[in-house]
């Protein structure tokens, strides 16, 4: 089967008057803050929260500490599976952009930050739920996460994808909870020291980190500089030398931000994590940002979403889906978009 999916990317701005769109996950940390009597309130902490933790990793030629302002956008991207026009939301993202008032610049960041996918939601609190219900104390199934990890991929090398975007995401989440974390020797000069998780190779973890190695993301944790915990980064190719400073730390302002107002315990606690780190959801020493989230209502609506998922995206194209995903070779795909890429650059340059 040698079928094109078509994708469309569209991009909604992430400021005081955001509302989610209608497709967008009530799950997702930004369309949380954006609801309720609370709303503006939040999304006006969080942008400032931003802006004050992107200064103060900008540090150098920025003596007041109010050189840098960050532009958020959510990037969504829909895919007609049957070409018939009816599309489906298969991810969110963030983009942000560097505004530089000193030299009056915009500034490109990073790509990806966040990471929301309503195939995800179905794949864990759906398919996983229910393999477990069966199956007890067993591992999850071989092909688990293998039809996102290649949807992923298509996007990646979708024209759609690449007309918009030069380089390929990072996606910045909380390290697990069910891991314990090494800290390391080795110290990079934004991201800050780097831990290993478990004592292990980088390939290999958490549920979390095995279903993004599908993917094609590799991940690796870094505590910045006046963090209170590390953060796990997930890439494709070179975290260190494929992005700038100001990108790697537009992705650590915006999501250590998130982080700090989703999960406190851990990212907004009193002391910092030691050379051996487990973290806890259940931490009692930290301090609140002050910022009004329904992390309960978050994991209700998973659940909800998941199956919302299986309604109208996984049943409905089942066939279409199974035929496509057992016919997709990553590396050849990958390899036939790089090639006609570069001939086209070689025209341009004739």
């Amino acid at each position: 089967m040698n079928k094109e999916f078509s994708c469309s990317i569209k991009r909604i701005h992430f400021d005081e008057n955001y509302h989610p769109a209608d497709s967008t996950r009530l799950t997702t940390n930004f369309a949380n803050l954006a609801r309720g009597e609370h709303r503006q309130e939040n999304l006006h902490k969080t942008l400032r929260m931003i802006n004050n933790r992107f200064n103060a990793l900008a540090h150098w030629d920025n003596p007041t500490a109010d050189r840098y302002s960050v532009d958020v956008d959510i990037i969504s991207v829909d895919m007609d599976i049957a070409g018939k026009g009816d599309s489906f939301p298969i991810i969110e993202m963030l983009q942000t952009t560097i505004i530089d008032h000193k030299d009056n610049t915009r500034i490109d960041g990073m790509i990806g930050n966040s990471f929301s996918s309503y195939v995800r939601d179905y794949d864990f609190s759906v398919v996983l739920l229910d393999h477990f219900a069966k199956n007890p104390a067993s591992a999850p199934p071989e092909d688990f996460g293998d039809l996102h990890g290649k949807l992923f991929h298509y996007l990646l090398n979708s024209e759609a994808y690449q007309a918009n975007f030069t380089k390929k995401p990072v996606i910045c989440l909380s390290v697990s909870s069910n891991k314990t974390y090494q800290r390391t020797t080795n110290q990079h000069p934004v991201l800050g020291v780097e831990y290993r998780q478990d004592g292990c190779s980088l390939n290999k973890g958490s549920l979390t980190d095995e279903y993004f190695s599908k993917m094609g993301l590799t991940v690796r944790y870094f505590m910045p500089a006046n963090s209170a915990a590390p953060l796990a980064f997930y890439f494709a190719g070179d975290l260190l030398s494929d992005y700038t400073d100001l990108e790697l730390i537009s992705a650590i302002a915006t999501m250590e931000t998130f982080q700090k107002i989703y999960r406190p315990e851990i990212y907004n606690a009193n002391s910092t994590a030691g050379e051996v780190y487990q973290p806890s959801l259940k931490y009692q020493d930290y301090s609140l940002t002050q910022i009004v989230y329904d992390r309960a209502e978050r994991s209700q609506m998973a659940v909800k979403q998941g199956k919302f998922t299986e309604e109208q995206f996984i049943k409905p194209y089942q066939d279409i889906l199974d035929e496509w995903a057992a016919s997709y070779d990553v590396a050849s795909h990958t390899a036939k978009k790089e090639a006609v890429k570069e001939k086209a650059v070689k025209k341009q340059a004739a």
